[in-house]
């Protein structure tokens, strides 16, 4: 639905959205986005994760995106124009 509309989201309104309790929301959320980046990854489509954002990343997601996304074998060397790759590619219609 994010990527249908052109959308980001922090990993907190992410976290709340999806009812994830606290204390350890972001943890677990965290756990889950990584497991959806294997997924994804598995199946040949762009990481879904690409569309969270941290706080304060300046619209990036958070360092542990890009440290899982190298553990994959993608190229994270220039974080933002591998992160606008990926939503740009999820932003794509069929």
């Amino acid at each position: 639905m994010l990527a249908d509309q052109g959308r980001t989201i922090t990993y907190g309104a992410l976290a709340a959205d999806l009812a994830i309790p606290s204390p350890g929301a972001i943890a677990r959320l965290t756990a889950a986005l990584e497991t959806l980046m294997e997924a994804d990854t598995d199946a040949a489509r762009p990481l879904r994760a690409a569309l969270c954002e941290a706080r304060l990343g300046n619209g990036l997601p958070a360092p542990g995106f890009f440290e899982k996304a190298a553990q994959l074998g993608y190229d994270t060397s220039d974080p933002a124009a591998f992160t606008a790759q990926q939503r740009q590619d999820l932003y794509k219609k069929p």
